[in-house]
Protein backbone atom coordinates (compact mmCIF):
# COMPACT_ATOMS: atom_id res chain seq x y z
CA UNK A 1 0.00 0.00 0.00
CA UNK A 2 1.32 3.67 -0.72
CA UNK A 3 2.43 5.89 1.68
CA UNK A 4 -0.47 8.26 0.49
CA UNK A 5 -2.69 5.40 0.89
CA UNK A 6 -1.81 4.77 4.79
CA UNK A 7 -2.02 8.56 5.66
CA UNK A 8 -5.94 8.90 4.21
CA UNK A 9 -6.40 5.54 6.27
CA UNK A 10 -5.05 7.34 9.41
CA UNK A 11 -6.91 10.70 8.54
CA UNK A 12 -9.93 8.48 8.29
CA UNK A 13 -9.22 6.55 11.85
CA UNK A 14 -8.65 10.30 13.44
CA UNK A 15 -12.20 10.70 16.07
CA UNK A 16 -13.16 12.75 19.07
CA UNK A 17 -14.92 11.32 22.02
CA UNK A 18 -17.23 14.37 23.31
CA UNK A 19 -18.08 13.49 26.90
CA UNK A 20 -21.77 14.83 27.71
CA UNK A 21 -22.34 16.13 30.08
CA UNK A 22 -20.01 18.83 30.04
CA UNK A 23 -19.23 22.40 31.08
CA UNK A 24 -21.62 24.82 32.72
CA UNK A 25 -24.24 23.38 35.51
CA UNK A 26 -27.54 25.00 37.21
CA UNK A 27 -25.45 26.77 40.19
CA UNK A 28 -22.78 28.40 37.53
CA UNK A 29 -25.33 29.63 35.42
CA UNK A 30 -27.39 30.93 37.98
CA UNK A 31 -24.31 32.87 39.00
CA UNK A 32 -23.13 34.47 36.02
CA UNK A 33 -26.56 35.06 34.75
CA UNK A 34 -26.47 36.88 38.00
CA UNK A 35 -23.90 39.40 37.44
CA UNK A 36 -24.99 39.96 33.88
CA UNK A 37 -28.75 40.63 35.11
CA UNK A 38 -27.50 42.99 38.21
CA UNK A 39 -25.30 44.71 35.30
CA UNK A 40 -28.17 45.26 33.03
CA UNK A 41 -30.43 46.54 35.90
CA UNK A 42 -28.19 48.73 38.06
CA UNK A 43 -25.73 49.61 35.26
CA UNK A 44 -21.62 49.21 35.70
CA UNK A 45 -20.08 49.12 37.74
CA UNK A 46 -20.76 45.89 40.18
CA UNK A 47 -18.49 44.35 42.10
CA UNK A 48 -18.33 40.69 42.46
CA UNK A 49 -16.31 39.66 45.97
CA UNK A 50 -14.00 36.70 44.33
CA UNK A 51 -14.34 35.34 41.37
CA UNK A 52 -18.28 34.58 40.27
CA UNK A 53 -17.27 31.24 39.11
CA UNK A 54 -13.70 29.84 38.64
CA UNK A 55 -13.12 30.66 34.69
CA UNK A 56 -10.35 33.05 32.85
CA UNK A 57 -12.48 33.91 30.19
CA UNK A 58 -16.28 34.25 32.07
CA UNK A 59 -14.40 36.48 34.79
CA UNK A 60 -12.55 38.57 31.78
CA UNK A 61 -15.36 38.36 29.74
CA UNK A 62 -17.77 40.14 32.74
CA UNK A 63 -15.08 42.52 32.97
CA UNK A 64 -15.34 43.86 30.09
CA UNK A 65 -19.00 44.43 30.58
CA UNK A 66 -18.28 46.54 33.95
CA UNK A 67 -18.35 43.98 36.61
CA UNK A 68 -15.00 44.88 39.16
CA UNK A 69 -13.33 41.41 40.78
CA UNK A 70 -12.27 42.29 44.61
CA UNK A 71 -10.47 39.48 46.51
CA UNK A 72 -11.58 41.10 50.11
CA UNK A 73 -15.39 43.06 51.32
CA UNK A 74 -13.23 46.28 52.33
CA UNK A 75 -12.53 46.91 48.61
CA UNK A 76 -15.80 47.05 47.78
CA UNK A 77 -17.01 51.28 48.36
CA UNK A 78 -19.61 51.95 50.84
CA UNK A 79 -23.31 51.76 49.83
CA UNK A 80 -21.81 49.89 46.07
CA UNK A 81 -23.90 46.77 44.34
CA UNK A 82 -21.83 43.48 45.09
CA UNK A 83 -22.54 40.09 43.83
CA UNK A 84 -20.85 37.25 46.40
CA UNK A 85 -19.61 33.99 43.99
CA UNK A 86 -21.15 30.51 43.88
CA UNK A 87 -18.73 29.07 46.15
CA UNK A 88 -20.72 30.92 49.11
CA UNK A 89 -19.30 33.15 51.76
CA UNK A 90 -18.94 32.91 55.79
CA UNK A 91 -21.73 34.46 57.76
CA UNK A 92 -18.37 36.83 59.15
CA UNK A 93 -18.26 38.16 55.23
CA UNK A 94 -22.07 38.92 55.46
CA UNK A 95 -20.90 40.73 58.85
CA UNK A 96 -18.94 42.95 56.76
CA UNK A 97 -20.60 43.80 53.71
CA UNK A 98 -23.42 45.03 56.54
CA UNK A 99 -21.13 47.57 58.16
CA UNK A 100 -19.99 49.01 54.64
CA UNK A 101 -23.64 48.76 53.94
CA UNK A 102 -23.51 47.36 50.70
CA UNK A 103 -26.66 46.21 48.98
CA UNK A 104 -25.48 42.41 48.40
CA UNK A 105 -26.80 39.72 45.90
CA UNK A 106 -25.90 35.81 47.32
CA UNK A 107 -25.27 34.58 43.90
CA UNK A 108 -23.83 30.83 46.38
CA UNK A 109 -24.97 27.81 44.65
CA UNK A 110 -28.01 26.23 46.05
CA UNK A 111 -26.29 23.10 46.74
CA UNK A 112 -23.35 24.42 48.39
CA UNK A 113 -25.40 26.37 50.38
CA UNK A 114 -26.93 23.29 51.53
CA UNK A 115 -23.61 22.12 52.91
CA UNK A 116 -23.71 25.52 54.45
CA UNK A 117 -26.76 24.34 56.70
CA UNK A 118 -25.78 21.01 57.18
CA UNK A 119 -22.95 22.45 59.24
CA UNK A 120 -24.91 24.54 60.64
CA UNK A 121 -27.29 22.12 62.29
CA UNK A 122 -24.81 19.07 62.99
CA UNK A 123 -22.42 22.07 64.90
CA UNK A 124 -25.82 22.94 66.68
CA UNK A 125 -26.23 19.47 68.10
CA UNK A 126 -22.24 19.49 69.18
CA UNK A 127 -21.00 17.52 66.71
CA UNK A 128 -17.52 17.56 65.10
CA UNK A 129 -17.77 17.87 61.65
CA UNK A 130 -14.81 16.30 59.26
CA UNK A 131 -15.20 18.72 56.20
CA UNK A 132 -13.26 16.33 53.84
CA UNK A 133 -11.79 19.64 51.03
CA UNK A 134 -8.85 21.36 49.80
CA UNK A 135 -7.30 24.40 51.94
CA UNK A 136 -7.53 27.83 50.93
CA UNK A 137 -10.71 26.56 48.47
CA UNK A 138 -12.98 29.48 48.54
CA UNK A 139 -16.06 27.00 48.91
CA UNK A 140 -14.26 25.24 52.05
CA UNK A 141 -13.32 28.74 53.52
CA UNK A 142 -16.94 29.61 53.35
CA UNK A 143 -18.44 26.46 54.71
CA UNK A 144 -15.44 25.81 57.94
CA UNK A 145 -16.67 29.50 58.62
CA UNK A 146 -20.25 28.68 59.82
CA UNK A 147 -19.23 26.61 63.17
CA UNK A 148 -15.08 27.42 63.06
CA UNK A 149 -15.27 25.61 66.32
CA UNK A 150 -16.66 22.80 65.42
CA UNK A 151 -15.02 22.03 61.77
CA UNK A 152 -11.73 20.16 60.52
CA UNK A 153 -10.69 20.05 57.34
CA UNK A 154 -9.36 16.99 55.98
CA UNK A 155 -7.13 17.47 52.85
CA UNK A 156 -7.86 14.02 51.31
CA UNK A 157 -6.95 10.35 52.43
CA UNK A 158 -3.15 10.96 53.50
CA UNK A 159 -4.40 13.59 55.91
CA UNK A 160 -6.61 11.54 57.64
CA UNK A 161 -3.91 10.27 60.14
CA UNK A 162 -3.59 13.85 61.62
CA UNK A 163 -7.47 14.43 62.45
CA UNK A 164 -8.83 14.73 66.11
CA UNK A 165 -12.25 14.74 67.68
CA UNK A 166 -13.59 15.39 70.70
CA UNK A 167 -16.11 12.56 70.85
CA UNK A 168 -15.81 9.45 68.50
CA UNK A 169 -19.96 8.88 68.95
CA UNK A 170 -20.36 12.45 67.21
CA UNK A 171 -18.34 12.85 64.08
CA UNK A 172 -20.10 13.37 61.03
CA UNK A 173 -18.52 14.26 57.32
CA UNK A 174 -19.25 16.54 55.16
CA UNK A 175 -17.30 17.55 51.80
CA UNK A 176 -16.62 20.16 49.30
CA UNK A 177 -18.85 19.89 46.47
CA UNK A 178 -16.43 19.94 43.52
CA UNK A 179 -14.20 16.70 44.73
CA UNK A 180 -12.78 13.60 43.06
CA UNK A 181 -15.81 11.34 43.86
CA UNK A 182 -13.14 8.56 44.42
CA UNK A 183 -10.97 10.01 46.25
CA UNK A 184 -13.73 11.88 49.11
CA UNK A 185 -15.16 7.56 49.35
CA UNK A 186 -11.46 6.76 50.19
CA UNK A 187 -11.28 9.36 52.55
CA UNK A 188 -14.43 8.46 54.04
CA UNK A 189 -13.56 4.79 54.45
CA UNK A 190 -9.96 6.00 56.08
CA UNK A 191 -11.60 7.76 58.67
CA UNK A 192 -14.45 5.25 59.33
CA UNK A 193 -11.66 2.58 60.33
CA UNK A 194 -10.57 5.42 63.02
CA UNK A 195 -14.08 6.55 64.05
CA UNK A 196 -16.50 3.29 63.14
CA UNK A 197 -19.35 6.02 64.28
CA UNK A 198 -18.93 8.48 61.59
CA UNK A 199 -22.11 9.59 60.13
CA UNK A 200 -23.01 10.32 56.74
CA UNK A 201 -24.09 13.93 55.75
CA UNK A 202 -28.36 13.56 55.20
CA UNK A 203 -27.33 13.67 51.31
CA UNK A 204 -24.45 13.37 48.81
CA UNK A 205 -22.85 16.88 49.35
CA UNK A 206 -21.00 16.21 46.12
CA UNK A 207 -22.70 18.02 43.58
CA UNK A 208 -24.61 15.85 40.73
CA UNK A 209 -22.63 18.26 37.36
CA UNK A 210 -19.61 17.42 39.59
CA UNK A 211 -20.83 13.33 39.53
CA UNK A 212 -21.88 13.27 35.78
CA UNK A 213 -18.55 14.66 34.68
CA UNK A 214 -16.75 12.27 36.22
CA UNK A 215 -18.39 9.49 35.38
CA UNK A 216 -18.62 10.49 31.16
CA UNK A 217 -14.74 10.92 31.28
CA UNK A 218 -14.33 7.60 33.82
CA UNK A 219 -16.65 5.89 30.50
CA UNK A 220 -14.25 7.08 27.56
CA UNK A 221 -10.71 7.24 29.68
CA UNK A 222 -9.78 3.69 28.74
CA UNK A 223 -10.47 4.63 24.55
CA UNK A 224 -8.44 7.99 24.87
CA UNK A 225 -4.97 8.37 23.64
CA UNK A 226 -5.18 11.80 24.94
CA UNK A 227 -7.61 13.73 27.12
CA UNK A 228 -8.36 17.45 26.66
CA UNK A 229 -9.82 18.96 29.67
CA UNK A 230 -11.55 22.73 29.03
CA UNK A 231 -11.16 24.50 32.41
CA UNK A 232 -9.10 26.70 34.47
CA UNK A 233 -6.47 25.79 37.05
CA UNK A 234 -7.99 27.08 39.77
CA UNK A 235 -11.29 25.32 39.07
CA UNK A 236 -11.47 22.44 41.42
CA UNK A 237 -14.02 19.98 39.69
CA UNK A 238 -12.00 20.73 35.83
CA UNK A 239 -8.58 19.51 37.76
CA UNK A 240 -10.23 16.30 38.98
CA UNK A 241 -11.52 15.68 35.25
CA UNK A 242 -7.81 15.55 34.13
CA UNK A 243 -7.04 13.40 37.42
CA UNK A 244 -9.86 11.50 36.91
CA UNK A 245 -8.51 10.39 32.93
CA UNK A 246 -5.29 9.48 33.80
CA UNK A 247 -6.64 7.29 37.12
CA UNK A 248 -8.90 5.05 34.40
CA UNK A 249 -6.66 4.33 31.40
CA UNK A 250 -6.19 7.66 29.48
CA UNK A 251 -3.07 7.65 28.33
CA UNK A 252 -2.32 11.67 28.23
CA UNK A 253 -4.33 14.57 30.05
CA UNK A 254 -4.02 18.28 29.89
CA UNK A 255 -6.27 21.22 31.68
CA UNK A 256 -6.68 24.01 28.71
CA UNK A 257 -8.66 27.30 28.89
CA UNK A 258 -8.32 27.91 25.10
CA UNK A 259 -8.09 25.89 22.26
CA UNK A 260 -4.61 27.58 21.58
CA UNK A 261 -3.10 26.67 24.69
CA UNK A 262 -3.35 22.86 23.01
CA UNK A 263 0.53 21.73 21.71
CA UNK A 264 0.02 19.69 18.72
CA UNK A 265 2.64 17.19 20.16
CA UNK A 266 -0.17 16.01 22.34
CA UNK A 267 -1.29 14.73 19.51
CA UNK A 268 1.56 12.88 18.04
CA UNK A 269 0.33 9.48 17.47
CA UNK A 270 -3.11 9.55 19.06
CA UNK A 271 -6.04 8.34 17.08
CA UNK A 272 -8.75 8.93 19.73
CA UNK A 273 -8.89 12.19 21.27
CA UNK A 274 -11.17 12.93 24.55
CA UNK A 275 -12.86 15.95 24.99
CA UNK A 276 -14.76 17.55 28.21
CA UNK A 277 -14.90 20.52 30.28
CA UNK A 278 -15.23 21.97 33.81
CA UNK A 279 -18.73 23.06 35.05
CA UNK A 280 -17.70 26.52 34.88
CA UNK A 281 -16.53 26.23 31.40
CA UNK A 282 -18.72 27.66 28.48
CA UNK A 283 -19.69 25.64 25.70
CA UNK A 284 -18.04 28.41 22.80
CA UNK A 285 -14.98 26.79 24.55
CA UNK A 286 -15.55 23.22 23.99
CA UNK A 287 -16.51 24.55 20.37
CA UNK A 288 -13.08 26.04 19.74
CA UNK A 289 -11.02 23.03 20.75
CA UNK A 290 -13.38 20.74 18.57
CA UNK A 291 -12.75 23.58 15.30
CA UNK A 292 -8.50 23.11 16.42
CA UNK A 293 -8.60 19.10 16.27
CA UNK A 294 -11.07 19.21 13.19
CA UNK A 295 -8.27 21.51 11.42
CA UNK A 296 -6.16 18.49 12.49
CA UNK A 297 -8.01 15.39 10.90
CA UNK A 298 -10.29 14.71 14.12
CA UNK A 299 -13.39 15.58 12.54
CA UNK A 300 -15.48 12.74 13.40
CA UNK A 301 -16.68 13.32 16.92
CA UNK A 302 -18.82 10.21 18.92
CA UNK A 303 -20.73 11.75 22.52
CA UNK A 304 -20.19 9.35 25.12
CA UNK A 305 -23.85 10.48 27.33
CA UNK A 306 -22.82 9.89 30.75
CA UNK A 307 -26.24 11.26 32.12
CA UNK A 308 -29.12 14.23 31.56
CA UNK A 309 -29.25 17.03 33.52
CA UNK A 310 -32.43 19.23 33.70
CA UNK A 311 -31.79 20.76 37.00
CA UNK A 312 -32.04 24.65 36.80
CA UNK A 313 -32.00 27.52 39.52
CA UNK A 314 -33.83 30.60 39.74
CA UNK A 315 -31.95 34.17 40.15
CA UNK A 316 -31.21 35.12 43.65
CA UNK A 317 -34.71 36.57 45.71
CA UNK A 318 -32.44 39.85 45.87
CA UNK A 319 -31.73 40.37 42.13
CA UNK A 320 -35.60 38.54 41.13
CA UNK A 321 -37.41 41.53 43.61
CA UNK A 322 -35.45 44.67 41.68
CA UNK A 323 -36.03 42.98 38.17
CA UNK A 324 -40.05 42.69 38.85
CA UNK A 325 -39.74 45.98 40.22
CA UNK A 326 -38.39 47.69 37.42
CA UNK A 327 -40.58 45.57 35.06
CA UNK A 328 -37.64 43.65 33.68
CA UNK A 329 -37.47 39.97 33.43
CA UNK A 330 -36.08 37.33 35.89
CA UNK A 331 -36.03 34.43 33.55
CA UNK A 332 -32.67 32.99 32.99
CA UNK A 333 -31.22 34.64 29.49
CA UNK A 334 -29.44 31.25 28.04
CA UNK A 335 -29.12 27.68 28.53
CA UNK A 336 -25.52 27.58 29.58
CA UNK A 337 -23.47 27.93 26.72
CA UNK A 338 -23.00 31.95 27.54
CA UNK A 339 -22.71 32.47 23.97
CA UNK A 340 -24.62 35.91 24.01
CA UNK A 341 -23.39 39.15 22.18
CA UNK A 342 -20.63 39.62 24.96
CA UNK A 343 -18.76 36.81 23.61
CA UNK A 344 -19.35 36.99 20.38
Amino acid sequence: MSAAGEDVIDHRAKRVLLAAPRGYCAGVDRAVVTVEKALDLYGPPVYVRKQIVHNKHVVSTLERRGAIFVDETDQVPEGATVVFSAHGVAPVVHQEARALQLKTIDATCPLVTKVHREAVRFADADYDILLIGHEGHEEVVGTAGEAPEHITLVDGPADVPNVTVRDPEKVVWLSQTTLSVDETMETVRRLRERFPSLQDPPSDDICYATQNRQLAVKQMAAECDVMIVVGSRNSSNSVRLVEVALEHGSRAGHLVDYAEEIDETWLDGATTVGVTSGASVPEVLVRGVLDYLAARGYADVHPVIAAHESLTFSLPNEIRRDLKAAGMSDKMTHDGSFASAALR
